[in-house]
């Protein structure tokens, strides 16, 4: 008798343990499914921006081209997810690109439509409060919070290679080495002290050792962020094939 009571408590622990591995697996799937479809519905968004909106200036046919580059890159993405935390990379990446997209629409005197959630670190990164112009080893570098015949080129915001890099608009796309190579040149420090020391509402407003003060600080909590294992995400095509070897302003990379 004793035996056939062991039997049974086993049989039953077997059935609430494969049953109890039935409901997690279901809900996994269902979030993965829900997150895939989250992040579909933001591709699709920005691809019917891209494809709709034409350019009227460079500023805005610049800020187009680049969020075409993250709808691609997005698209690419989103063909390999297989997880809840690669779905959310795959947002991250759509919602860059419409950041672009309302740069653009902004560069031509359209309204810049809804507001978008904020990128990692684009808050704590801040904005280009001022014009600025500045010389660095022999190249002059400008940075204004508007678009304008000499600053074409967008950025959001964020941090790139451990370095908070402000929104606003720019001379040149000087910051897109870093974001292929992941790591900046040896004169980056001069770079940044000389364009954005001193400018209210960003990362270096103190001086550039304050910025590199946070730029270890945000590294730290990207890091702690990271944590979860997105299962061998590639994000393959995001650097839009921009070949950081043609770049040449003169400026050490």
């Amino acid at each position: 008798m004793g035996t056939i009571m062991t039997i049974l408590v086993i049989a039953l622990i077997a059935v609430g343990v494969a049953w109890l591995i039935r409901q997690r697996n279901a809900a996994q799937a269902r979030e993965l499914e829900d997150a895939k479809s989250e992040a579909r519905r933001w591709v699709e968004r920005l691809g019917g921006q891209v494809l709709n909106l034409v350019g009227t200036n460079e500023a805005a046919k610049q800020a187009l081209a680049d969020a075409a580059e993250r709808y691609n890159a997005a698209g690419s993405q989103m063909e390999q997810v297989r997880s809840p935390a690669q779905a959310r990379h795959v947002i991250e990446t759509a919602h860059e690109g419409l950041y672009y997209v309302r740069a653009a629409r902004t560069a031509m005197g359209m309204d810049p439509g809804p507001e978008l959630p904020p990128l990692p670190g684009q808050q704590r990164a801040g904005a280009v409060s001022e014009e600025r112009e500045v010389e660095v080893e022999g190249h002059r570098y400008s940075a204004s919070p508007v678009p304008s015949g000499r600053n074409q080129h967008y950025y959001p915001g964020g941090v790139i290679a451990g370095r908070p890099v402000p929104q606003g608009w720019y001379s040149e796309p000087w910051w897109k080495p870093a974001l292929v190579a992941g790591a900046w040149g040896v004169g980056s420090a001069l770079l940044f002290s000389a364009m954005f020391s001193g400018m209210a509402g960003v990362a270096y407003a103190d001086g550039f050792s304050d910025g590199a003060a946070f730029a270890d600080d945000a590294q730290g909590d990207v890091g702690a962020d990271m944590g979860e294992d997105p299962g061998g995400f590639d994000g393959g095509g995001l650097d839009g094939g921009f070949d950081a070897g043609g770049f040449d302003g003169g400026f050490d990379f």
